[in-house]
């Protein structure tokens, strides 16, 4: 039997592993990681790198990298991207195969948590239940980015008896302006909070959260849009990547 576990990390920083996390890490024997194309690359892997090396001995672990599958944009979006699941599923069956020997576990470190707005579990929870006599899986929660936002703008996510949606930019631009109250943003590459001008929106947003490159931009999103637009297209230039989020929120009447 393979052992397989997704180890959440949190959204940057190494210190918002959890104990579980680190202790789920110490039983990994293969540590894979996925290459996505583009500039920045780089620094993605090595920040799971430096986790590894900070809270475990090089002689502990092993760790395969492996070129993540381009996702095409042809069929429409649901085509693409159960295509490009289909292959990921391939490229996983090959590495436990190749890589993990028969009582080994293999883990991937996952952005934040694996149960929000990341796929690999859906995807391997599939392989194991396609072969239940081949693989076991362990799914170990981490601090997701929309605690770690909350927190480092020392704001509720919510107020007294309010709903919070989470949701993707993709939703976003579909939506109406005027049902949003209290929305929590991932996913979100085409700036679509441009939408919600002159809607007494406020927005608290973030970057590369817990880390050294840490940005954080709050106010009332008529009055800081410009300023939050030249600071996350500059971020994006200056590292070739962006990791960032945020909450939007209609002001009350008492506000």
């Amino acid at each position: 039997m393979k052992r397989l576990s997704l180890i959440g990390i949190g959204p940057g920083g190494p210190e918002y592993l959890t104990l579980q996390a680190i202790e789920a890490m110490r039983r990994v024997d293969v540590f894979f990681m996925l290459e996505k194309e583009g500039r920045g690359k780089e620094e993605l892997l090595e920040a799971r790198r430096s986790i590894l090396n900070r809270y475990l001995k090089p002689e502990q672990f092993r760790v395969v990298t492996a070129s993540s599958p381009p996702r095409s944009t042809t069929e429409g979006y649901r085509q693409d991207v159960a295509a490009w699941h289909a292959e990921k599923r391939r490229l996983f069956i090959e590495l436990f195969e190749r890589e993990l020997a028969e009582g080994q576990c293999g883990a991937f470190l996952i952005w934040g948590d694996p149960a929000l707005y990341d796929q690999t579990v859906s995807l391997i929870s599939a392989i194991v239940a396609a072969a239940p006599d081949r693989y076991t899986l362990e799914v170990i929660p981490g601090i997701t980015a929309v605690q770690a936002l909350a927190a480092e703008h020392r704001i509720p996510l919510n107020r007294v008896g309010e709903a919070i949606s989470i949701t993707t930019g993709r939703q976003m631009a579909q939506c109406d302006p005027s049902s949003l109250n209290n929305a929590f943003v991932m996913l979100d590459g085409e700036e679509t909070f441009r939408r919600f001008g002159g809607q007494d929106m406020d927005i608290y947003w973030g970057a590369y959260l817990g880390t050294d490159d840490q940005l954080l931009i709050a106010g009332a999103l008529d009055e800081v849009e410009d300023e939050l637009l030249r600071t996350r297209r500059c971020a994006r230039e200056r590292k070739g990547w962006i990791m960032d989020t945020y909450l939007l929120r209609r002001r009350s009447r008492d506000d």
